[in-house]
């Protein structure tokens, strides 16, 4: 019997967190999801506060994945190094707080979750998530294994997944909070797509006030925090159908909640 595993992006804001609360336990059942993995990096709109890392596992969430605002928030820091189901990127300095990847059991089965980061456009410099991958792997034992790749590069994400093509059962991209339209297997069995997309306001630019990134492309200085946009919400993610026995991806769907 297959297993259907859910991947949600990158969650912004109250708003989104609040959505997702209604949304993701009913769809879940619709779907027959057995794991669900959300990107929760956006959360407090710009890092994640650990109340709010509690509210998304509570919303249906097994394990939430971290990006480049993994610490923005200082009160995350000592509770990622007690959170089991809450990761960061793995490829970050070995002094960062948490773990950036976890085998966990599920009654579908033995599922790893690797939390990576990439190198291109970032203003940061992490390890290579290509070493960082393989190393992980090595220490793996679960036949079903899950990246979050939280990169800015379309051409970083594509060529981890290729690189990864029959090693792991699926890879999809976070960070840019745009839905591709490219969820698709690769040749040795691998699910992929390039970017989940985001949970949060719809009328937004990347979940944000419109007028907000407006004013940064204008130049004008940004006087107030970032602030998540009002209206309409969505999710946006993508099911991946896996064969447990050999975690080979059978098959992959983009989906869209909207209101």
């Amino acid at each position: 019997m297959s297993v259907n595993i859910l991947a949600i992006g990158d969650v912004v804001g109250e708003c989104g967190v609040d959505f997702l609360r209604r949304k993701l336990w009913s769809f879940r059942k619709l779907k027959g999801i057995s794991f669900a993995v959300v990107n929760g990096e956006n959360t407090d709109v710009v890092g994640i506060t650990p109340a709010q890392a509690d509210e998304l596992l509570a919303a249906g969430a097994d394990v939430v994945t971290l990006g480049n605002h993994s610490f923005q928030r200082g009160a995350i820091i000592n509770y990622l190094d007690d959170a089991v189901n809450v990761l960061r990127p793995s490829n970050l300095s070995p002094l960062s707080p948490g773990m950036g990847w976890r085998e966990y059991d599920t009654t579908a089965g033995k599922i790893a979750v690797i939390n990576l980061i990439g190198r291109c456009g970032m203003d940061f410099g992490p390890d290579s998530p290509f070493y960082e991958a393989e190393r992980v792997l090595k220490k793996l034992t679960a036949k079903m294994v899950l990246i979050d790749f939280h990169a800015e590069a379309t051409s970083e994400k594509a060529a981890l997944a290729w690189h990864l093509d029959g090693r792991i059962s699926a890879l999809w991209g976070t960070h840019t909070h745009v839905q591709t339209s490219d969820a698709r297997l690769l040749p040795k069995g691998t699910g992929f797509i390039t970017d989940l997309g985001m949970t949060g306001a719809a009328d937004s630019i990347l979940g944000v006030r419109p007028e907000q990134s407006i004013a940064r492309f204008l130049g004008e200085p940004r006087r107030v925090p970032y602030s998540q946009a009002g209206g309409k919400r969505k999710i946006e993610g993508a099911i991946f159908e896996l064969d447990p026995a050999s975690g080979r991806c059978l098959s992959v769907e983009a989906v869209r909640i909207c209101e």
